[in-house]
């Protein structure tokens, strides 16, 4: 029996995917500058959080939900902008801002993976990535929350990864917001500790 022959990329699929890998490298390298020691004098936590306090009230809730959205797409570690929004709006306000963004950027970061990387997915992809996929798709919620619990990779990467599988919106969102609050909440209940912590180093 002759083997299959490979399945056709229509130049659309094409750019797809060439988009696909740009953005998922682009997010990587933001990820790996904002660790960066050459950046260290411009992104230390004092300037930001000043930055941040000094911003929030100028402002207001919405610019500073917008803000924080776009930072967290552009692939800012999640847990450090909590640290500062927390220590710049107080422990409740603080709290509303990092969920509400964490859900947001997980529907624009996963809306742009599913956009760029699903139809690739499904044509492409052979019998074990898709089985792969699916499976994934019905443990996403699971997933997810092990994920942000035991966050191994960049939290945009993350998202768009799972937009390109069949993880699903809901899960995405779901499970963002149930891993996070560990570490959220223990934050914002101890925060004037860490934050004076944080200010010594």
């Amino acid at each position: 029996m002759s083997p299959r022959p490979p399945p056709r990329i229509s130049a659309a699929l094409r750019w797809r995917l060439l988009l696909l890998g740009l953005a998922l490298l682009a997010l990587i390298a933001l990820s790996l500058a904002w660790r960066s020691e050459a950046l260290a004098p411009w992104l230390s936590p004092l300037k930001l959080l000043t930055a941040l306090q000094e911003g929030a009230q100028a402002l207001g809730p919405l610019l500073m939900l917008g803000l924080m959205v776009l930072a967290l797409v552009l692939a800012m570690p999640l847990s450090l902008l909590c640290l500062l929004v927390l220590a710049a709006l107080g422990p409740w306000p603080g709290l509303a801002l990092c969920f509400g963004a964490a859900a947001l950027s997980a529907c624009v970061s996963h809306g742009l993976g599913h956009a760029l990387g699903h139809e690739l997915l499904l044509r492409l992809a052979g019998p074990k990535v898709q089985l792969l996929s699916e499976s994934l798709g019905r443990r996403g919620l699971r997933s997810v929350v092990i994920l942000r619990l035991l966050p191994i990779a960049p939290f945009a990467v993350v998202n768009m990864v799972a937009g390109a599988t069949h993880i699903r919106l809901w899960q995405m969102v779901l499970g963002t917001l149930i891993g996070m609050a560990p570490s959220t909440v223990f934050m914002a209940v101890f925060i004037q500790p860490l934050l004076d912590a944080l200010l010594q180093r």
